[in-house]
């Protein structure tokens, strides 16, 4: 070999070397890019648990999904408040640190079975709740199933109980109460503080119906409109109408005592 053929082999040898460095170096970039890249994943996936525990999961994914998807639009909605009867009294008589557990159960055995009737619990406001159907989107079973899960409420509640009598504590009692009109549906608050819900009439009836619950003494009531909404699956028994606040005329509502 020549002296010329000597020094293209050693070029040639040193570029293969810095090749082989530079794939090196791009290969170590890439693992700790991945790394890097693998626990913002699971960054993302804690902070999401953790916005889920203020923000129903359905909204998370709905933001996640469209800066518009949650755009506020008048919707027709059905609304359920739920509160628990004599809740306060009891917690003067009960360590806090037990009140709050008790309080936590309760709250999650009601929104699993909100949930799983395509509702969703929008607050919760000291032991009370609402919760909404079709807010999300478009529901045309939501008065039915509104229903359905207020019955499903109570078959959890009666369950609740029996293992709150099995600890020696007091049993709860609720009232819930069901109205649907049009609304006004979006993220309502401040840049510090919001949430999604809804704004109207409907839902001050629907507060206002759950209220009636204590005066009939029963533990669900749903109104007129609501019953229009229904088939005859579920055996609804008529009240006595009433006047309410912020209402000319009296609302008539009935008892839901069970399905068919």
């Amino acid at each position: 070999m020549t002296a010329l053929d000597w020094i293209l082999v050693a070029l040639g040898a040193i570029a293969l070397s810095g090749l082989a460095v530079l794939v090196l170096h791009g290969r170590r970039q890439n693992e700790q890019l991945e790394k890097l890249l693998l626990a913002a994943d699971d960054r993302l996936e804690q902070l999401q648990r953790q916005f889920e525990r203020f923000v129903p999961a359905d909204v998370v994914e709905r933001l996640t999904e469209a800066s518009d998807a949650l755009a506020p639009e008048r919707r027709q909605v059905t609304m359920l408040f739920a509160d628990l009867r004599g809740f306060t009294a009891l917690c003067d008589r009960l360590d806090p640190a037990v009140t709050v557990a008790i309080l936590n159960d309760y709250f999650r055995h009601m929104t699993i079975a909100i949930g799983h009737r395509h509702g969703h619990v929008t607050e919760f406001v000291g032991d009370g709740l609402l919760a909404l159907f079709g807010a999300l989107e478009a529901n045309p079973w939501q008065a039915r199933d509104a229903v359905l899960a207020a019955l499903d409420m109570r078959a959890a509640l009666a369950r609740y109980n029996a293992t709150l009598r099995e600890r020696g504590l007091p049993e709860l009692r609720f009232g819930i109460g069901i109205h649907g009109g049009e609304v006004v549906a979006g993220v309502i608050g401040t840049a510090g503080l919001s949430k999604f819900s809804v704004t109207g009439d409907p839902i001050n009836v629907a507060s206002r119906v759950e209220g009636l619950t204590a005066r009939y003494e029963v533990d669900l009531l749903v109104t007129e409109d609501i019953r229009r909404a229904l088939d005859d699956q579920f055996r609804l028994r008529p009240m006595p109408p009433a006047l309410v606040k912020g209402k000319a005329e009296p609302i008539q509502t009935y008892h839901v005592e069970a399905e068919r």
